[in-house]
């Protein structure tokens, strides 16, 4: 099973190895079990049913909740597979004709791939035509949809499992990015898959870089970071449709190439805009939370929040849209108390149940703002999911930390002013108190006679929201809810009045400073930056002839990897990393010819070449290395027979190895290692972002010599890359 699932992901998918979970999870789905998948965006969730769907006889079946997603994954799995309909989606686009010639393919056997969503799922006469057919397994994307604790609760998905019971029995799979354990329950509970077979993977995206700014000037503070990552991809979240609007006017305005994306736009106009952005003809979207879900465009640059979300899980689901590909990926949010003041007016009116909800999540995304805490600590602790390292190294909190100052006298001034004034106002008003403002409120009340008073004057009214709000995050303050804003003071509040203790604040960090940081982070790789470029420019006319968008064609790393190499021939092109023969056959030919042709002007010498010189030149010591090491000859013979030291004798084999071929050196390095020191540098290679040897060497710190490490990573890559 092992080497038909590589051999199938090579086949299929162009790729040498699994990400993370994938490979248990395939492994789980093909055993034909319930299985439940916890795995952050760009982790590689839709590979965990696309591929299995391939292996499987008969159709999966694909619940997903947006049309435009849909069309995205079609046109992706076509762009795969010779057949062209291989997969197919059945919703409320499809013109009567096109419904029937989808039903005719799945009948046909051609199809491997059905996405429905819910909605459609529940037609009648599409439950009568799914029962006729042999279904591989169905598949709920998104599922934390189910959950009235998600942050996108839609009800037709609470409806899946009796129609899925109606439908006829097989295995589910289900899918989410993001879920707290109290969601991931729910999901179960309402599946009936509580027996599933769940895998969790890690929360921690490494390569995003998360920010809070203060909301000063953001729109101007917007097209500077833009205009300095010219021509990268990004998105833009507000809150409201009209800020929406505004933004998108006010980059235009700039010379910056954005569209407009709202649940208030005519359908036509926003698949328009949407479609802009994917292929490339839009370089920023701007939009509300109604953009993105599963939107599987890999190589967005930054995500911007100009409203702080709702809540975290809103929050890590959207900055998760960046760097979906492994590269940069940078999320800056503008962070006001304003907003979320704003937001818990929209709260009052509704029910009490939900208003508490409310707060809760409002309460977790204020103290996430105002932590001084490494913030992927704080992200990941939420999820709950322990990150053990004190200073990620990838966040402004621990790339500039804020200093922090012993603050309990300023707590303890707040905590008897509210006492004082009997637990009946709002923030501003104690704030007014402390800053000696007298206004008709503070004077009626006779507030302008109490001994906070003007106390607070020189620290400024910024300082004493900041004091008022850590307060609250740290729990000695709350707010009430039936009076929404009153502050009320806590037990543990009354307690600190009693028994003061150490409480550290801390002081706002030098912005432009951080910005220049950020900017700094935001640099080019070092390849071939201009045929890079070109190749960019080639993937987006192809991909524009097809209508797909261009990430369909060639991913950024597949190309990344042609700056490196240089592939001239499409048996080359098809060893690049996420390529495979059938990419290769598919829309190769130009790609290799425009790399031939830079070559030639540019008269670079390819890796390939000397490679194929060393081995043209020996190619009597390439076949009599082959026949021998199959014959388990000791490799100290062989090299002695042939003349060369241990290192040239290493470099033989990487030459024969790197160029396609397996060689079997099983018998010798069993020899030197045992099983477990052989799958700790394993595990090294199928984790480590490069397999460069002095990276190994220094990983290891002397445990390996750099013979054991090379022979190692020939077996690594005879076994996952040949």
């Amino acid at each position: 099973m092992d080497i038909d699932i590589h051999e199938n992901l090579k086949k299929y998918f162009g790729f040498d190895q699994f990400k993370g979970n994938q490979e248990a999870i395939i492994k789980n789905i093909l055993a034909g079990r319930n299985t439940f998948v916890l795995m952050p965006t760009g982790g590689g969730k839709s590979l965990c049913y696309q591929l299995p769907a391939m292996i499987l006889e008969g159709t999966a079946i694909i619940i997903s909740p947006l049309i435009a997603l849909m069309k995205n994954q079609v046109d992706a799995m076509r762009a795969f597979s010779m057949t062209e309909g291989v997969a197919h989606f059945l919703n409320s686009s499809l013109s009567r004709a096109d419904i029937l010639r989808v039903k005719q393919d799945i009948l046909d056997g051609k199809s491997k791939l059905l996405y429905v969503a819910p909605e459609s799922l529940t037609k009648e006469s599409n439950v009568e035509f799914l029962q006729q057919v042999k279904i591989s397994f169905f598949a709920v994307d998104e599922a934390h949809c189910i959950s009235e604790w998600g942050h996108d609760f839609r009800t037709e998905y609470r409806r899946i499992r009796p129609i899925v019971d109606q439908i006829g029995t097989a295995p589910i799979i289900a899918l989410t990015a993001t879920a707290t354990p109290k969601v991931q329950h729910d999901i179960q509970k309402n599946l009936d898959m509580l027996d599933a077979d769940v895998f969790k993977s890690s929360f921690n995206r490494e390569n995003l870089y998360y920010e809070i700014r203060p909301k000063e000037d953001a729109e101007k503070d917007i097209i500077k970071f833009i205009k300095n990552n010219e021509g990268k991809s990004g998105i833009i979240y507000c809150l409201s449709r009209k800020k929406v609007e505004e933004i998108t006017e006010f980059l235009k305005v700039n010379g910056i190439k954005a569209e407009a994306y709202h649940a208030g736009m005519d359908a036509a106009t926003r698949s328009s805009n949407q479609d802009k952005f994917l292929l490339e003809e839009a370089d920023v979207i701007v939009a509300t939370i109604a953009f993105g879900m599963g939107i599987d465009k890999p190589d967005v640059r930054f995500v911007i929040h100009y409203d702080m979300p709702k809540s975290l899980e809103g929050y890590y689901q959207e900055t998760g849209r960046a760097g979906r590909d492994g590269g940069e990926g940078v999320c800056i949010t503008y962070y006001s108390y304003k907003d979320i003041q704003k937001l818990e007016k929209f709260m009052q009116g509704k029910p009490i149940a939900e208003q508490e909800v409310g707060k809760q999540l409002l309460l977790e995304t204020v103290a996430y703002a105002e932590t001084s805490m490494c913030r992927r600590k704080v992200l990941l602790h939420y999820f709950g999911e322990e990150y053990e390292e004190d200073n990620c190294g990838n966040c402004d909190n621990c790339l500039y930390p804020k200093k922090e100052f012993e603050g309990s006298e300023y707590i303890l001034e707040i905590l008897k002013l509210v006492v004082e004034t009997k637990e009946k106002f709002k923030i501003e008003h104690l704030v007014k108190i402390l800053m000696g403002e007298t206004d008709t409120a503070v004077k009626t009340y006779q507030h302008d006679q109490l001994e906070a008073f003007g106390v607070g004057e020189e620290k400024g009214s910024q300082f004493w929201m900041m004091v008022f709000r850590r307060a609250l995050v740290g729990k000695l303050l709350e707010k009430d809810i039936e009076q929404y804003g009153i502050i009320k003071i806590t037990n543990e509040g009354l307690d600190f009045i009693k028994h003061p203790k150490n409480f550290m604040l801390k002081e706002d960090r030098n912005f432009d400073e951080t910005e220049e940081k950020v900017q700094e982070k935001a640099g080019v790789s070092a390849l071939d930056a201009t045929l890079f470029s070109i190749l960019k420019d080639l993937r987006k006319k192809i991909a524009k002839k097809n209508n797909l968008p261009p990430y369909v064609i060639f991913q950024d790393p597949s190309l990344e990897d042609m700056c490196i190499h240089y592939p001239i021939s499409l048996e080359e092109l098809s060893n690049i990393q996420g390529v495979g023969s059938g990419k290769a056959q598919k829309y190769g030919k130009e790609f290799a010819e425009v790399i031939k042709q830079y070559v030639e002007d540019n008269e670079i010498e390819r890796a390939q070449d000397m490679v194929v010189k060393t081995v043209a030149n020996n190619s009597k010591a390439k076949v009599y290395i082959i026949q021998n090491i199959d014959r388990q000859i000791d490799l100290e013979d062989i090299t002695s027979v042939l003349g060369l030291n241990c290192d040239e004798f290493i470099k033989e084999m990487e030459a024969i190895v790197f160029s396609g071929t397996k060689l079997n050196i099983d018998y010798y390095i069993n020899k030197i290692l045992d099983e477990e020191q052989q799958q700790e540098i394993f595990d090294y290679f199928m984790e480590a972002q490069t397999d460069n040897i002095q990276a190994a060497i220094e990983e290891f710190d002397g445990d390996y010599s750099e013979e054991e490490l090379r022979l190692m990573r020939l077996k690594f890559h005879s076994k996952h890359g040949n």
